[in-house]
């Protein structure tokens, strides 16, 4: 497995598409200060998911974007596609040729492909983890990276170590899923306290409730009483009126 081709279209100092053919064994690239050399280091890096700017040399990830200059306008976006010749299948995908291309938006949107089909950055770090070129990228030396390598503590070393032999991966899968096993616990706690809770005022609210019917069945009931208590009263009313009626002294003509 190595590195085929390495194409970077307005990435940093490539404003213009520029692909580099590479053969196996060991590539040097030459050139004066200035001339874009470690920005061709930066691309490898990028498109195999860095996602730090700093270590892009940069002080935010649109950085890696052309900025400029006086004769050529700033670009919207950066590209780099690497193609891996995968003929040994180091890589585990069905392919001979294997494509990864990301791409960045000014606005801050990416977007990641893996032999032209869209992905997520997760899919080509673990492709690229089962080869050994994990996601911290340590396969990478720039300049002044040896120095840390050297003075790497023991942790850190075996973390290289790990990351060489394929295994940081599922370190870092296990990780994960223990995290998502804290939530989850977390998320029983809670449910029990509410639970628990909930249980507390269902004595009240059963209470609650029972009152609310028992009001509304007498509410259903006020009608009815009500006819019950006028009734007699308009007897004595119609027979006020039927005795004013036929008393001559109550006339006031008389």
């Amino acid at each position: 497995m190595y590195v085929k081709s390495l194409t970077v279209k307005g990435f940093k100092s490539f404003a213009s598409a520029t692909t580099f053919r590479l053969e196996p064994g060991v590539t040097c690239i030459v050139g004066p200060n200035g001339s874009g050399k470690s920005n061709v280091v930066d691309a490898l890096a990028w498109v195999m998911g860095e996602q730090g700017a700093k270590s892009l040399r940069g002080g935010k990830m649109e950085d890696v974007i052309f900025a400029g200059t006086s004769g050529r306008a700033p670009l919207g976006r950066a590209e780099v596609s690497m193609t891996i010749d995968n003929t040994d299948g180091a890589l585990p995908i069905d392919y001979t040729e294997v494509t990864i291309r990301r791409t960045m938006f000014r606005g801050g949107g990416s977007e990641y492909a893996i032999n032209g089909t869209a992905c997520r950055l997760l899919d080509i770090q673990e492709l690229l983890s089962d080869a050994g070129i994990g996601r911290e990228m340590h396969v990478i030396v720039g300049q002044g990276q040896l120095d840390t390598v050297l003075r790497a503590t023991p942790e850190e070393r075996r973390g290289f170590i790990e990351e060489a032999a394929g295994v940081l991966k599922h370190r870092k899968r296990k990780e994960k899923a223990l995290r998502k096993l804290e939530t989850m616990e977390a998320n029983l706690t809670r449910v029990a306290d509410l639970t628990s809770e909930i249980r507390r005022q269902l004595g009240p609210l059963g209470r609650q409730a029972e009152a609310a019917r028992k009001a509304a069945v007498a509410i259903g009931r006020l009608p009815d009483q009500r006819s019950v208590v006028v009734r007699p009263s308009a007897r004595r009313n119609s027979a006020c009126a039927a005795s004013c009626c036929c008393d001559p002294a109550a006339s006031p003509h008389s």
